[in-house]
């Protein structure tokens, strides 16, 4: 009898932003915590996400709802009037900095908002970072280094990056998924040329 592996799970596409009213709609710093928060922990009233971002829940409430308008949340099933739960639409965005001058000036706000996202995330960790157990410790990644590549070896170095994180990602869609110690971990990934210098190629 042959044995059949099951199928892979679908990994949720990631929406491409192109308009800069989105990207605009996007660039503020609790909308960005709040697509962060519903990926992570799943869907959520106003309230308990407000209280988890230390916000009020008229004002979470608002960037839910302007969230809403241009698609990246929607209401989930359940609940009603102030217990009305809020789920995100998809797993992720992606966006490229070009354009007429709108977008780009948008997708710069937007990258902006990540980078002080990112940023504050890593500030967290290393605040916190006594509190976790030495398992998590040791198992932190922080890498940087410097070397010449081509822009096709850059391309297929971000494309293995970042197929290694996909085989994960249907944990955030999928709870059955996770195994029973797996905690939230963020990761960034960064790959551009610098400038020359003169003894530079």
């Amino acid at each position: 009898m042959t044995a059949h592996a099951e199928p892979a799970p679908e990994i949720p596409p990631r929406r491409q932003l192109t308009d800069a009213k989105e990207m605009r709609a996007l660039a503020h710093p609790v909308r960005v915590a709040l697509l962060e928060l519903l990926t992570r922990d799943g869907p959520m009233t106003a309230t308990e996400a407000g209280e988890l971002l230390g916000e009020s829940p008229a004002n979470t409430s608002f960037h839910l709802r302007t969230l809403a308008k241009f698609g990246f949340v929607e209401e989930a099933p359940g609940g009603t009037g102030r217990q009305r739960p809020w789920q995100r639409v998809g797993l992720g965005n992606s966006f490229e900095v070009e354009g007429d001058e709108a977008t780009v000036s948008a997708a710069l706000s937007l990258v902006d908002h990540f980078s002080k996202r990112l940023f504050e995330r890593r500030r967290e960790w290393e605040l916190t970072r006594s509190s976790y157990a030495k398992a998590w410790r040791d198992a932190e990644i922080s890498y940087d280094t410097v070397t010449y590549l081509t822009p096709a070896e850059l391309a297929a170095v971000s494309e293995e990056i970042g197929r290694i994180i996909d085989r994960y990602r249907v944990r955030l869609a999928d709870r059955t998924a996770r195994p029973d110690d797996a905690g939230p971990v963020a990761f960034a990934a960064f790959g551009f040329p610098l400038p020359p210098t003169s003894k530079g190629n």
